[in-house]
C-alpha cells in the first residue's frame, strides 16, 4: 500500500511505500521524514522536513525554472558526439543570459554522479513534472532536450500526419519513449494563466515534439504563415492559459545535425548552437529575428562547408530551400496560440 506525501524541497508528490519513516526525492534529493501523528498509523503522520536538506522555497512570484537534458548513448550503437556539449551551453546561456539561478537548473545527462539526474524515461519524467509544479504567474519555465527523436504510429486521430513524436531517453531500448501526448500533458496544459514555457528540442522529427496547436511554417524569404494542427477529435492540447512556445530542430518527418562543422571546435548539436548563436549576438529580439539568424548561421556554414558534403546536410537543405507557404518550408516554431514573430518580443 502506498501514499503520496509532498517532497519538503521542491513539493513533488512522492510515494511513500507502507511503514517508511522518510523518503529521498528524486529530482532535489531533499529526504522528507513522515513523524507519526497521536493515535495514527505511521504512514498517516504529518510530513517533517529534513533540516539541510533541498533548496530553499523559491520565491512566490517571478521564479525562473528549467529542465536540461542531453543524452549522448555513449557506447551503443545509437551515440551522439554534440548532446552533452548542448545542455552545458544551455545551461550556461540561461545563467548568463537570462538570469536562471544555478539551482533552479535540473541538468540530465550521463556525466552526472546523482543517479537521479541520469536521463532516464523516469528520470525525465520526473524532472518534467518538477518543472511545472506549483508554477504561479511571472513563472517562466524552459525545457531543453538534445537526443535521438523518434516517430510511432498515431492510433488516436489526433495527429495530421498520422504519427506520434517521441524523445528517446537513454534506457528507451528497454523503457519505451516519451510520446508527445505525454509531454503536452506533463509541461503543456497545466500551465496557467501568466506563466510562460519555452522549449528547445534538438532531435530528429521535433517539430511538433510537444504537440501544440499552431505551428509556424516560414519561407527562405522569411515569410510565414501559421498552420492549424489541432486534432480533429476536439481533444484541447494548449494549456489552461498560460503560453507556450516550442523551437525544435526540424520538421516531423526529417533528421537533425549532431556536427563539428559550426562550431569549428566540438560537436554540437545544429539547433542548439545556432539558437545559441542568435542570442549571444544580439539577435534574439523577437521570435522573427532568432529564426532568421539561425537560418543565416546554417547559410554561411552551407557556403562555406558545402551544402552536399557537409555533416548537417540535411538542417541546411531544411532552411536553405525553404519552400512554398501552402507546401513545404521550415517548421521550426510551434505554440500554443498564433502571434506576429516579428512583432513579438522574445524573453525568457
Amino acid at each position: 500500500m502506498m501514499m503520496l506525501i509532498n517532497c519538503s524541497g521542491c513539493r513533488t508528490p512522492l510515494q511513500l511505500p507502507h511503514g517508511a519513516p522518510c523518503i529521498r526525492c528524486a529530482i532535489c534529493g531533499a529526504v522528507t521524514h513522515v513523524a507519526p501523528a497521536p493515535h495514527a498509523e505511521p504512514s498517516r503522520g504529518a510530513v517533517q522536513p529534513a533540516p539541510g536538506w533541498g533548496p530553499p522555497p523559491p520565491p512566490a512570484h517571478g521564479r525562473k525554472r528549467a529542465v536540461v537534458c542531453g543524452i549522448s548513448y555513449r557506447y551503443s550503437r545509437h551515440e551522439l558526439k554534440g548532446c552533452i556539449n548542448d545542455a552545458k551551453c544551455m545551461r550556461h546561456l540561461l545563467m548568463t543570459r537570462f538570469n536562471f539561478p544555478d539551482d533552479s537548473i535540473i541538468m540530465l545527462n550521463e556525466e552526472q554522479t546523482d543517479p537521479y539526474k541520469i536521463p532516464t524515461k523516469h528520470n525525465i519524467r520526473m524532472a518534467m513534472y518538477w518543472l511545472v509544479q506549483g508554477c504561479q504567474p511571472g513563472d517562466s519555465l524552459v525545457f531543453h532536450y538534445s537526443g535521438h527523436g523518434a516517430q510511432q504510429r498515431n492510433y488516436s486521430g489526433d495527429e495530421v500526419d498520422g504519427f506520434d513524436e517521441t524523445l528517446c531517453p537513454l534506457d528507451f531500448e528497454t523503457q519505451g519513449m516519451i510520446v508527445d501526448d505525454e509531454i503536452n500533458a506533463a509541461i503543456v496544459r497545466p500551465l496557467p494563466h501568466g506563466v510562460k514555457l519555452h522549449a528547445l528540442i534538438d532531435a530528429c522529427h521535433s517539430g511538433t515534439a510537444l504537440d501544440l496547436p499552431f505551428l509556424c511554417r516560414m519561407n527562405r524569404s522569411g515569410q510565414y504563415v501559421w498552420e492549424d494542427h489541432r486534432p480533429r477529435s476536439g481533444v484541447w492540447k494548449g494549456t489552461s492559459g498560460g503560453e507556450a512556445i516550442s523551437f525544435s530542430g526540424c520538421d516531423d518527418d526529417q533528421t537533425s545535425a549532431d556536427t563539428s562543422a559550426l562550431s569549428k571546435v566540438t560537436s554540437t548539436g545544429a539547433m542548439t548552437y545556432c539558437f545559441i548563436q542568435a542570442i549571444e549576438r544580439g539577435q534574439g529580439t523577437t521570435y522573427g529575428s532568432i529564426l532568421n539568424s539561425m537560418r543565416s548561421t546554417i547559410r554561411s556554414t552551407g557556403d562555406s562547408a558545402g551544402v552536399g558534403g557537409s555533416a548537417v546536410t540535411s538542417l541546411i537543405t531544411m532552411l536553405l530551400t525553404g519552400g512554398s507557404l501552402s507546401a513545404g518550408g521550415l517548421r521550426q516554431l510551434t505554440a500554443c496560440d498564433t502571434f506576429d514573430v516579428y512583432a513579438k518580443p522574445f524573453s525568457l
